[in-house]
């Protein structure tokens, strides 16, 4: 849901040459150069270290170059998804539902797609987690924190860990999902919600099952609440 944070590994020198590591809390990006910036001027620095969490390693000069980048984009994330399967038909549909902040303003995207290849409704869902994930790509919400809300809590426990899968079909969802989660350096935050709380994503899968195809982003008034 927020940003990533960063800490600083500070190899400190006295006068004498005697050195120590010296490592911050995990800090926010414009706090973390705030810090480094005064670092160096007590002429005490050896070497800074700059760690994000999801464990990349940074420079200085490459901080200030990323604050640059992600001023303007979007953050304070949370996307829904949902997956649809009709057995008679044999035809899925993929609903995802995406809340963000940009520019001091609150989005929401809605997005679907149907798909005929799944064999199940819980394949769907993993399907349909994997077709958010790539709808957060294409909307460059990459490298940040990322809350995932969905009505499968098989799907979202098995990813947080919890739960074990044995299928191998679904295994392939999981680990396909997880390199991809790494690969755009989103540390997600996973939350089980009621069927009724996620009925915005439930309702595009349903949509994209009968060949109704949305793809919509507007700004939302600060009174209306997620999935109302």
């Amino acid at each position: 849901m927020k940003p990533l944070k960063y800490k600083i590994d500070w190899t400190y020198q006295t006068k004498r040459k005697l050195q120590a590591i010296l490592s911050t809390d995990y800090l926010p990006l414009d706090e973390t150069i705030v810090f480094a910036e005064d670092f160096l001027q007590t002429g005490r620095v050896k070497q800074l270290t700059f760690i994000s969490e999801d464990g990349q390693t940074w420079t200085l000069k490459e901080l200030k170059r990323l604050k640059d980048i992600v001023k303007d984009e979007p953050h304070d994330i949370v996307a829904y998804f949902d997956g649809g399967y009709h057995k008679q038909s044999k035809l899925a549909g993929f609903g995802a539902v995406i809340y963000y902040t940009q520019n001091g303003s609150r989005y929401r995207i809605r997005l679907n797609e149907r798909a005929e290849e799944l064999t199940s409704n819980n394949e769907a869902e993993y399907a349909a987690f994997y077709y958010l994930v790539n709808a957060l790509e294409e909307n460059g919400m990459i490298r940040q924190k990322i809350v995932f809300k969905g009505d499968s809590q098989v799907v979202l426990k098995q990813l947080a860990g919890e739960w074990p899968c044995y299928e191998e079909e679904f295994t392939i969802w999981l680990d396909r999902i997880e390199d991809k989660l790494k690969k755009l350096h989103i540390m997600p935050e996973y939350e089980a919600v009621s069927r009724k709380e996620n009925n915005e994503a439930d309702r595009l899968a349903t949509q994209a099952m009968s060949g109704t195809q949305i793809n919509s982003k507007m700004i939302i008034n600060e009174e209306v609440g997620e999935n109302e």
